[in-house]
């Protein structure tokens, strides 16, 4: 092959590279064809109101419950109407004392100021708060007329009532924990720190109404 030919064909490849190259950069792939965007349209937040807090937030515990929720149909199989739906709940619940109770009653100090007597009100717990990031479905199992029912819904396989139990049934572990008691132990050692600080040498907290 004569030396012009050769530097043609090179010419000639090089050419076909760089086109190659521009089109698979202007032409998208299947998956950036067909695929889905996501749009946040969302409207500015509003402030709807204040509140001044007076709790003191003394314990908090991590529960996880495991929903076994199964509905069926009176004259139906499962496999045309009903559903059961295993599903994973992990959340919070905080115990606090609200020291915005305590009154002029509630505190005694001595002439010399070294010794403190306080009643507080016991100590209440919280709503139990669903972790979004670690509560999840396990399974689902819908009968047709369910899987039918799912095509016209706006919120289909809504978990809403699972989600539900499991607050139900983490609110109900927390009144049986003992986190109260744990929060009226902490508050206690919280305040008598707080005022032994402050040159009290004997503090008395005690729980009631």
């Amino acid at each position: 092959m004569p030396a012009w030919a050769k530097v043609v064909t090179a010419v000639v490849l090089v050419l076909v590279v760089l086109f190659a190259g521009f089109a698979l950069a202007v032409v998208p792939s299947v998956k950036e064809l067909f695929g889905t965007e996501s749009h946040d349209r969302s409207g500015p937040t509003l402030l709807k109101s204040i509140q001044d807090m007076s709790r003191y937030d003394a314990a908090s515990g991590n529960f996880q419950v495991v929903v076994d929720l199964e509905k069926d149909a009176k004259f139906l199989p499962d496999a045309i109407r009903g559903s059961r739906t295993l599903y994973v709940g992990a959340g919070t619940v905080d115990a606090y004392v609200d020291l915005g109770r305590i009154g002029e009653k509630d505190v005694k100090v001595n002439g010399d100021r070294t010794s403190a007597t306080l009643r507080l009100p016991h100590a209440q717990l919280g709503r139990p708060a669903l972790d979004p990031d670690h509560s999840y479905a396990v399974s689902k199992q819908r009968g047709l007329l369910d899987r039918l029912g799912d095509l016209f819904s706006d919120n289909p396989n809504s978990e809403q009532a699972v989600q539900k139990l499991a607050v139900r049934h983490i609110g109900r572990a927390a009144k049986d924990s003992g986190l109260t008691t744990r929060a009226e132990t902490n508050t206690t050692e919280m305040l008598q720190g707080l005022l032994h600080s402050l040159g009290f040498q004997e503090v008395h907290v005690s729980y009631g109404s």
